[in-house]
């Protein structure tokens, strides 16, 4: 049976949908990848549904491991007989598995499925290392991942309904863009970060400490919470062992280094290595980590904006950049650093982000660093301020957030893309 949620009807993420659709007949598995509770099941509904608009004969099937009346689907073989009894040989069929990686040798049956072109394949994953291990090893070359983020700033203004303003901006910029917060609502600040803490709670337990058989959980959870606190720094397994070392406990480099990575599979951090802007090499030690969805992040450290602002700001503009299929760096150059150097069919942009303008140490710092890149590509400077916004200096924009996280379309505009 197929269920679907009540804010399906009112909110369509036709940017991933598109994406989707556009893959469909080309012979290769298309896998959603996100972390939980970012809308990854009902982009599949919409999919499923809009297929069945289009063609009424479709034969769709869709399996999700979190209902009840899939849960004796455990293994390939139990996948098999499920799907067996209801592919349909004169009707174009499409399957639809929704948190695939619950079920135990899964890439054997999508490998039998695909190979037979019995049907559409769509599936969707909470753990990266579906990608890197099952995925990889059995069908390399045969399936596309699209990344599912969170709402992005003009969709939680359609979700929630609500004007492009600089309050919307702080609620968005406080609760981040996990869709399920429409049904509890936005004034309802302590069910909300309630429902965050909750939602940490699941990936923490489902996609690392259970799926890895982690022992040291509260070692894990330092690390999430030091990350948390630590938005925009570079970070490195040294520097959070001597951290640890400060608050009286004991861990090894190796063990940082594997607990990083085993929050980065589930998708609660991402990575962003440091780029030498002249060498132009990417150096593979002090990472920088921004979070999946602000509103998780907050959830950990705790809401503060007057305090964390700057740090919020860095992460909007890195998610708002990812989701639009930039490669994403910290720009090093010398002694000075860039925030963020974005990369796309073979563009480039230097991006500094910063809360307000209102000193000339903070100007100078924000855009002499960009006037030290000898090259052409563009450069911009991404703040809150209301003044200072929407000019050009030495051929350096600045451009007000707000007007950055409008669509692709402005950072297109702006990139010159």
């Amino acid at each position: 049976m197929q269920k679907f949620h009540l804010y399906m009807n009112l909110f369509n993420r036709e940017y991933y949908i598109e994406k989707v659709q556009r893959y469909l007949g080309k012979g290769l598995i298309v896998v959603l990848t996100g972390q939980r509770r970012v809308g990854k099941s009902c982009i599949l509904q919409s999919v499923s549904s809009r297929i069945k608009k289009e063609n009424e004969d479709a034969n769709t099937i869709y399996i999700n491991k979190e209902y009840a009346e899939f849960r004796d689907i455990n293994t390939d073989v139990e996948l098999n007989r499920y799907v067996d009894n209801l592919l349909q040989k004169d009707k174009k069929n499409f399957l639809f598995i929704d948190e695939v990686q619950d079920i135990q040798g899964f890439e054997n049956s999508l490998r039998n499925y695909q190979a037979k072109q019995s049907c559409d394949i769509i599936i969707t994953g909470s753990n990266a290392t579906m990608l890197s291990g099952e995925l990889a090893t059995y069908l390399s070359g045969r399936y596309i991942e699209i990344h599912i983020q969170s709402l992005d700033y003009t969709e939680f203004l359609e979700f929630h309904r609500l004007q492009d303003d600089r309050d919307s901006l702080l609620k968005y910029f406080t609760f981040g863009g996990l869709p399920q917060l429409s049904h509890i609502g936005l004034d309802n600040r302590q069910m909300i970060l309630d429902y965050l803490g909750d939602v940490y709670n699941t990936v923490m337990m489902k996609d690392i400490i259970s799926r890895e058989n982690i022992r040291n959980v509260r070692f894990l959870e330092d690390i999430a919470h030091f990350v948390s606190d630590n938005i925009g720094k570079n970070i490195s397994a040294n520097s959070i062992c001597k951290f640890m070392r400060s608050q009286g406990m004991t861990i090894s480099p190796t063990l940082v280094s594997n607990y990083l990575g085993l929050l980065s599979n589930a998708y609660i951090i991402n990575q962003v290595k440091r780029y030498d802007i002249h060498g132009r090499k990417i150096f593979e030690t002090n990472e920088k980590y921004y979070f999946e969805d602000i509103g998780l992040r907050n959830s950990i450290a705790g809401v503060n904006l007057r305090r964390d602002i700057e740090k919020i700001l860095e992460n909007a503009v890195y998610l708002h950049l990812k989701k639009y299929g930039y490669k994403v760096f910290v720009g090093q150059l010398q002694n000075a650093e860039i925030d963020f150097v974005a990369e796309r069919d073979g563009q480039r942009a230097y991006i500094q982000v910063c809360y307000l303008l209102q000193s000339d140490e903070t100007i100078e710092r924000e855009f002499g660093n960009l006037r030290k890149i000898k090259d052409n590509f563009p450069k911009m400077v991404v703040c809150m301020d209301e003044i200072a916004v929407n000019g050009t200096y030495d051929g350096i924009q600045c451009i007000h957030i707000k007007d950055f996280l409008g669509s692709d379309k402005r950072i297109n505009k702006t990139i010159r893309l």
